[in-house]
């Protein structure tokens, strides 16, 4: 039995998931497409959405197996993603300051880096823990 630690919260899970309807949960489990299909059709109409009160143990339990845990905390990631994105502090806390600065300067790289950084942010996170153990 592979002992896994715990790298996303199911209470942040179900916080995002009051918002869920536009997948921010779905982008914090790691799951970027349904995330983005969640924003565009509003949960599936909110159908998804209500289903996924029930699946949110699942993707967190998914997660936990999925990424690499370490250092560098994904739940303090994604909270500076989400309310200081455009200014690029949860680059810097990965310690990616040259492009921490240039979001920074430049509103999140005109934004689109901020859209990107909702698709990847798991993976970046779990690069740099890799990369630190």
């Amino acid at each position: 039995m592979q002992n896994t630690q715990d790298t996303h919260s199911k209470v942040i899970g179900y916080l995002l998931w009051i918002f869920g309807f536009l997948g921010a949960h779905r982008f914090y489990y790691g799951k970027p497409v349904t995330g983005t299909i969640w924003f565009f059709t509003l949960g599936l109409l909110f159908v998804g959405w209500i289903i996924d009160l029930f699946l949110i143990p699942a993707m967190d339990r998914e997660a936990d197996l999925r990424f690499i845990a370490g250092p560098t905390d994904y739940n303090v990631a994604w909270i500076l993603l989400t309310f200081l994105g455009i200014f690029g502090v949860h680059r810097m806390y990965q310690g990616k300051w040259l492009s921490g600065i240039l979001y920074l300067l430049t509103g999140g790289f005109f934004f689109i880096g901020v859209l990107y950084d909702f698709w990847t942010l798991n993976d970046q996170v779990s690069l740099v823990n890799a990369r630190r153990v």
